[in-house]
């Protein structure tokens, strides 16, 4: 089942000089696993790391994440 939330952390490590997913780990406190898990949309980050990657990319959080109200 897919998260109700999407994100562009792929194109924000890119836009951050190619910044890879340990590197985004390492500031965030985080395995690169835990960051390739939630690029793909298979895992929920607690809010600190939803709010700490933001932080990273001195983004909103809305710009790094993005909720999908479906009601199907």
């Amino acid at each position: 089942m897919a998260l109700p939330f999407t994100n562009d952390i792929r194109t924000l490590r890119f836009l951050a000089g190619e910044m890879t997913q340990g590197d985004l780990g390492d500031r965030v406190g985080v395995t690169r696993q835990t960051i390739a898990a939630i690029e793909q949309g298979k895992y929920s980050p607690s809010l600190e790391v939803a709010f700490r990657i933001a932080h990273v990319f001195e983004k909103p959080l809305e710009a790094v994440f993005q909720w999908n109200d479906h009601k199907d």
